[in-house]
């Protein structure tokens, strides 16, 4: 395939430079050609010890993954994929640390931070689906992964920047189309700019999650995150993880990060987990 002519390597100098003089919790910030996973990568890091803070992106993924175990490519130089190892449950802040019944929050913390990068960098304005999905248009330009090993948790971003519709990847029967930045409109696709105002939201958000010891109200997360979620008001199906399914309307996402569906019968479920599909258009309660 041949070079795209906007898709130019990343300034790892001065990104380097950028990202640890502005303080927060990043440390360390390296840029690697390829690999198979940026997450893979963190999580043998974090088994191996190394602290909170280290940023890993990669020009290209040649395993990259999105929940599931599915597939997440993107042509060299085309897309944004990035991940950053945290350590939630350790002291720091003056705080004792998260509890793990909080880390759920992260990827939608991420997602948030997402949101506001990507609307800040291209004009577009882009919504949440739950859990860990960043539309624009109705269409898939981003996703989230998080992976807990231990005390230690890497979250992972891949977001479509430059992709034309040709090299977009598949998607699964029932899930939102794919779609890039570009191809969305963007009025600018600077991947360095947008790796900088990301780290720089996600940085911000993670501090004051911590500072309020993963609690989502008192630091103005599960507010943030409800006003940009397009899944909550909408008609949805939820593919439950083990098989079966629930199909209601999302009303709210609660304290704990989980979605909260009522069914036909009034009855009302929190979902932790599972691949949700948009059924009908949103309609916000109220």
């Amino acid at each position: 395939m041949g070079s795209h002519p906007g898709r130019v390597p990343l300034p790892v100098a001065e990104l380097r430079r950028a990202v640890i003089a502005a303080g927060g919790p990043w440390t360390r910030l390296d840029v690697v050609d390829s690999t198979g996973s940026t997450n893979d990568d963190l999580v043998a890091a974090a088994r191996a010890g190394e602290p909170e803070g280290r940023v890993l992106v990669a020009e290209h993924q040649r395993a990259g993954r999105g929940r599931s175990g599915r597939r997440w490519v993107s042509p060299p130089r085309a897309g944004l994929a990035v991940s950053v190892l945290l350590r939630p449950g350790a002291p720091g802040g003056g705080t004792a640390g998260v509890p793990t019944s909080r880390w759920g929050w992260l990827p939608m913390l991420t997602g948030v931070a997402l949101a506001e990068a990507v609307g800040r960098v291209t004009g577009l304005a882009p919504a949440l689906k739950w859990p860990n999905d960043l539309l624009v248009d109705g269409r898939k330009c981003a996703g989230i992964l998080a992976e807990a090993t231990g005390d230690a948790v890497v979250v992972g971003v891949g977001v479509n920047v430059t992709l034309r519709e040709d090299e977009l990847p598949p998607v699964p029967p029932g899930a939102p189309p794919a779609t890039s930045l570009a191809l969305a409109g963007a009025a600018c696709t600077d991947r360095a700019r947008l790796l900088r105002d990301l780290l720089d939201r996600l940085g911000s958000w993670y501090g004051r999650w911590r500072d309020a010891a993963g609690d989502a109200d008192r630091c103005g997360l599960r507010a943030a995150y409800l006003a940009g979620c397009d899944t909550v008001g909408r008609t949805v199906r939820v593919e439950l993880p083990g098989g079966g399914e629930l199909v209601g309307r999302a009303e709210t996402v609660d304290d704990a990060g989980r979605l909260v569906v009522t069914d036909a019968s009034g009855h009302r479920t929190a979902v932790a987990a599972g691949d949700v599909r948009h059924v009908r258009p949103h309609v916000r309660p109220g």
